[in-house]
């Protein structure tokens, strides 16, 4: 039957992963028709989604980090057939399965096929599609440059562990935001615009955000007077940090930089000097579990 039908879109780093072949299996045991596809290099993922749809899924599971996440959702919102989406969190950082509370076991993530799909939000950056979060400033310098060796060691905290080595590069970004009601200009280290709450491996810049009310949370880090105390306090997760924060809650907002800054879309580095950041409302269908944090009304 067609509703007991999905395609994995596994990254390839993962195709020996005897957990993942066991969940499966264990899906396939339980009558789920449940096909299995590799990535191989950029761009296979959303090539993947596309054949899936086209072939009448009604449902994909990313099998993967944060960005094969965002590649698989995109081709989802881009699509005009109405096929759901499970996460199956293998990467790095994790951050939205993390922030969502799906679990990290495949056999446990595989489970949601049988949850309900809610519609949720996603963002969107001049055309740019992200579900979690766009980050921008140091933050956004300090995942790009984490190398994948340091993360296979360190897990989430090599981000943590780049950006506290990488203080002599510390140059703050003079920024203007403008929305609805909303004005910001000054000069800042960070900048969140979330759908989803935490980046970076673990560091929550949106703390209330929701991915189904319509709007962003918009996070602004300005340059603190000690400046090396104050991003040391962020990196680590300092307590006293979140008082610094600049924050509005927008369906859209529009970000000006003179000089261009750095911006980190769910993984994809872009950088411009202005940017138009919206929220597409109800967008995407996920499987989530019942009691999702990241809901306005769980269950």
């Amino acid at each position: 039957m067609d509703e007991h039908k999905a395609l994995l879109i596994l990254h390839g780093k993962q195709a020996l992963n005897e957990e993942v072949r066991r969940a499966v299996q264990a899906q396939r045991a339980q009558g789920w028709d449940l096909a299995v596809r590799l990535t191989w290099e950029a761009g296979d993922a959303q090539r993947l989604a596309d054949e899936a749809m086209a072939a009448g899924y009604p449902t994909l599971i990313a099998g993967g980090g944060d960005g094969t996440l965002r590649d698989v959702a995109q081709a989802l919102a881009q699509a005009a057939a109405p096929a759901s989406l499970v996460l199956m969190p293998l990467g790095t950082a994790n951050d939205f399965a993390r922030a969502a509370q799906v679990p990290f076991e495949p056999a446990e993530a595989l489970k949601l096929l049988g949850a309900p799909a809610r519609p949720v939000d996603l963002g969107e950056a001049d055309g740019e599609i992200f579900l979690n979060m766009a980050t921008g400033g140091f933050g956004s310098q300090v995942t790009a440059n984490t190398s994948e060796d340091l993360k296979k060691v360190l897990g989430g905290a090599a981000y943590l562990f780049t950006g506290l080595s990488r203080f002599s590069e510390l140059n703050a970004a003079q920024v203007r935001l403008s929305g609805p009601g909303f004005q910001w200009q000054g000069e800042l280290l960070a900048l969140g615009i979330g759908n989803g709450r935490q980046a970076g491996g673990g560091h929550v810049l949106c703390p209330q955000a929701y991915i189904d009310d319509g709007l962003l949370d918009i996070s602004i880090l300005p340059v603190p007077r000690d400046m090396i105390g104050g991003l040391k306090d962020l990196l680590a997760g300092g307590l006293g940090i979140d008082s610094l924060f600049v924050r509005a809650r927008l369906p859209w907002v529009e970000v000006h930089c003179g000089q261009g800054m750095d911006m980190n879309l769910d993984g994809e580095p872009v950088n411009r000097r202005e940017l138009r950041f919206a929220a597409r409302r109800q967008a995407l269908r996920i499987h989530l579990p019942p009691q999702c944090p990241l809901l306005s009304h769980p269950g």
